[in-house]
């Protein structure tokens, strides 16, 4: 098992920034992938960026040239800073792990951005 908790969150003015963050505990040599999602209101979940325990990324189109990604192995923490905030971006961020063939998800953390 993999325990995923998210920080960071919070409400933000178009423009503004955010760093969220996630540490994974419980059995987590092998983490394969860390990345986070997203799930607005009456929205479907959706990828925000992912990191594989290589270095290598992947970030939605919406993401790209504002949010970046990194991955500290040896803390077991994925981050996500968030620049030039929309209020589209608003939703619940979560925190998301691929370990083994399974995924494990954190609680998430609200991101609120006003325009």
């Amino acid at each position: 098992q993999v325990q995923l908790v998210e920080s960071g969150g919070g409400l933000v003015q178009a423009g503004g920034s955010l760093r969220l963050s996630c540490v994974a505990s419980g059995s987590i040599f092998n983490i394969k992938v860390m990345g986070w999602y997203r799930q607005a209101p009456g929205k479907q979940r959706e990828l925000v960026a992912v990191i594989s325990s290589g270095g290598d990324t992947n970030y939605a189109d919406s993401a790209k040239g504002r949010f970046t990604i990194s991955r500290d192995n040896a803390k077991n923490t994925v981050s996500l800073q968030m620049n030039s905030l929309k209020p589209e971006d608003t939703a619940a961020y979560f925190c998301y792990a691929q370990r083994g063939g399974i995924s494990y998800w954190g609680q998430g953390t609200q991101v609120t951005v006003a325009s």
